[in-house]
């Protein structure tokens, strides 16, 4: 009897908690470019993240569109909105070169790995990778990594795990051989703590915008 109750509160449990998530119907105009499969809250069961580009245009210049990320639960055989987001993206024509643009997606030990890089002119590059976990009934960022090069002079690279709140600030440089005389400064390493108030929820996220400074040092460096 007791089996039987437990089994019955989880049934009536999977049916509340699927009324209450809306129904995935793929927007108008709405295009498919991204999509993969796994679990990630630990139930045995893959979600599907899809990536669309969506018809809002937010770049007016290059008509870069808004890129919108939907995670999915497969409930009963039928797609239901678990999150989405519209601040995780870069545009669709980002940059200088948008044809060779990167945008990769993963589910890794249970979290989604979110791999973004474009050019922001003919020469450099700019390489994002945000891990996003689910717990406390919510999405947080648990790990972030910059990085910024140049084809020859520099590459800037900057990592931190919010778990373990461990950061690694790496930048390397070089000579272009050009004939230039230019002074080539010293590489810059540095492996320091940095602890977070609260972890940062998925949807208050907003990439670039959070800072991070350099103990003992004027460097600092966004996320």
């Amino acid at each position: 009897m007791k089996h039987l109750f437990s089994f019955l509160t989880l049934i009536f449990c999977s049916i509340l908690y699927s009324q209450e998530l809306k129904d995935f119907i793929i927007p108008k105009d709405y295009e498919k470019i991204l999509e993969t499969k796994g679990d990630l809250d630990k139930d045995g069961k893959d979600e599907i993240v899809m990536v669309f580009n969506s018809d809002k245009i937010i770049n007016k210049t290059s008509e870069g569109l808004e890129r919108k990320i939907y995670i999915l639960k497969n409930i009963n055989g039928k797609l239901k909105i678990w999150q989405e987001n519209s601040n995780l993206l870069f545009n669709s024509k980002e940059g200088f070169y948008p044809s060779d643009n990167e945008l990769k997606l993963s589910i890794k030990n249970n979290c989604l790995v979110i791999f973004q890089s474009y050019f922001s002119n003919s020469r450099h590059t700019v390489t994002s990778k945000n891990t996003f976990r689910f717990q406390n009934g919510d999405f947080y960022l648990i790990g972030a990594l910059v990085k910024f090069d140049d084809t020859c002079e520099f590459n800037f690279s900057s990592e931190i795990n919010f778990s373990t709140g461990k950061v690694i600030v790496d930048d390397q440089y070089s000579d272009c051989d050009n004939g230039s005389n230019r002074k080539v400064p010293e590489n810059y390493y540095k492996e320091f703590t940095h602890k977070l108030p609260k972890l940062i929820k998925m949807n208050d996220y907003k990439m670039g915008k959070n800072e991070i400074k350099i103990p003992n040092s004027k460097k600092s460096f966004n996320f």
